[in-house]
This record gives C-alpha cells, structure tokens and sequence, in this order.
C-alpha cells in the first residue's frame, strides 16, 4: 500500500460482452492524508477483497467490462449506501467509513473518526465517481445487448467471529431474495456449485448481495445484479502477507467461468 501518491479513483476495462464485473473491496491505497489520522491497523488493510483482479483474470480475456477501484475500503465503502443504512438490520456490520477491521481493532486514533464533513468530502471524493462510471457502463451494455449482468465480485476470511458462526461455505451467491436477478438465479447457481464438487454453496444466506447489488439489480429493466462472496480459503492464504495460491486458484477459474456463462444464460 502506497501512500505517497493518491491515484485514480477508478479504473473501467470496457469489454464486448453483456457483462460488468464490479469488484468494491479490492483497493489497498490510503492517501496520506487520511492514514495519518489512523492506527497501525490500517496500513495492513487487512480486510481487503485480495487478488481478484487476477482470478477473474479469464473474464476480461473473455470480454466482460471490469471496474475496480484503487482506494481501500477503510476510506470508503463502495458497497454501502450513502446514507450509511444498515443493510442487515439486527446484524453487526460495518459502515460507509468504517471505524474498525472485522477483527474489531481500531482504524483511527482517538479523537481521529472522520467528521460528517469528511464523510461528505469522501463520498463525494471517492465513492461517488465509482458508482456514476458503474451506472454508465450498465447503461451503455444494457443499450448494446438489450440486457446485462452485473457480477459483484467479493472475497472474505472463511472464519470471521463477527460477521458469522464457523467457517463460511465457500461460495455465497446473493440477489437480495431473489430480487435482484432472474428468478432463481442464485439457486443455480448454488446448485452447479454443488453437482461440481469439493466446495460448498449457498445462495442468499448470509451475505445477500450488499448496496450495488440491491440498488442497480432491477431484473424488469434488464440488468440483473448477482453476488458471489467467495471464501478466500479457496484461493488464497487467508493470513498475513495473503499470498495468492495458484494451484488452489486454478482449480475453481474453470467453474468460475462455468458459473458466469450460466447467469448470462439466465438473463
């Protein structure tokens, strides 16, 4: 993580097919201003959505639009809505900018917690300018194909205390209960997960697809919003300094692949 320079906010691969993956949390960077007000616990960016840029490597080969952004979460969520809602009410879970790792370890030194003014400053700053250019590309593949698929590309430690009890199945499909898809499009999903073998699935469990998800997925207008919410274990070493696996990766790009056709299918 370099925090010498701020870079672009975002960065758009535009492909040829009717799909934009959106990958929220997989920015490390903290401009130098913001980490100055924060802790040690920071600079790990521990809760980062590591290397899928990389597993969906075969994607962008393919022609899907990819949009990923430079800035780490702890500056702010892409995922959250701007108004910080609870999107789980009832469950802990963290906000527009948080204020803690999923571990609960503080990211600001006291007396550090970003002002209202720094949360308009932020929004505007950084996380508005992902969400017009994610709107945009919808709309420029929807008038191209008629319809199109947003694919919400996420990661996270299989055993996180905080969030859920055990280990967390290995691929978590979320459309909002159904909402933010063709009807029955997570369950397929779940469903070829399970006939592949050698991994676990579920679909609209835990996590049911987070603000883009819930807010740009209208399956009556054509644009149909899946979340995949991949355990880490799968592909990755879930600890410090969170190493790719390539021998594990390899083995799930092929029914990443297989489980991406299926939902272009459906839409």
């Amino acid at each position: 993580m370099n925090a010498s320079t701020d870079p672009a906010v975002f960065s758009l691969r535009r492909g040829t097919l009717p799909l934009l993956i959106s990958m929220p949390h997989v920015g490390t960077h903290i401009p130098a201003d913001i980490l100055a007000t924060m802790t040690e616990a920071a600079r790990h960016v521990d809760d980062c959505d590591w290397h899928l840029e990389r597993l969906y490597a075969f994607a962008a080969r393919r022609g899907a639009s990819v949009l990923a952004p430079s800035h780490s979460r702890y500056v702010v969520d892409l995922n959250r809505p701007p108004d910080n809602a609870n999107l789980y009410p009832g469950q802990d879970t963290t906000g527009l900018l948080p204020v803690d790792t999923f571990d609960k370890a503080p990211l600001y030194h006291p007396g550090g917690e970003p002002t209202e003014a720094e949360v308009a400053r932020r929004v505007a700053r950084y996380w508005q300018p992902y969400h017009d250019a994610l709107a945009g590309t919808l709309a420029e593949l929807k008038a191209q194909h008629g319809a199109v698929l947003l694919w919400e590309a996420h990661s996270i430690r299989s055993e996180v205390p905080r969030f859920f009890a055990g280990r967390l199945p290995d691929f978590n499909f979320g459309t909002a209960n159904g909402a933010s898809a063709a009807p029955g499009m997570a369950e397929a999903l779940a469903d070829t997960v399970t006939r592949h073998g050698g991994y676990t699935a579920v679909a609209n469990g835990r996590f049911k697809g987070g603000y883009i998800t819930r807010h740009y997925g209208q399956p009556e207008q054509g644009v149909h919003a899946v979340q995949l919410e991949l355990s880490q274990i799968t592909y990755m070493q879930e600890t410090r300094p969170y190493a790719y696996d390539e021998a594990l990766a390899s083995r799930i790009e092929g029914l990443l692949e297989a489980l991406i056709d299926e939902a272009l299918a459906r839409i």
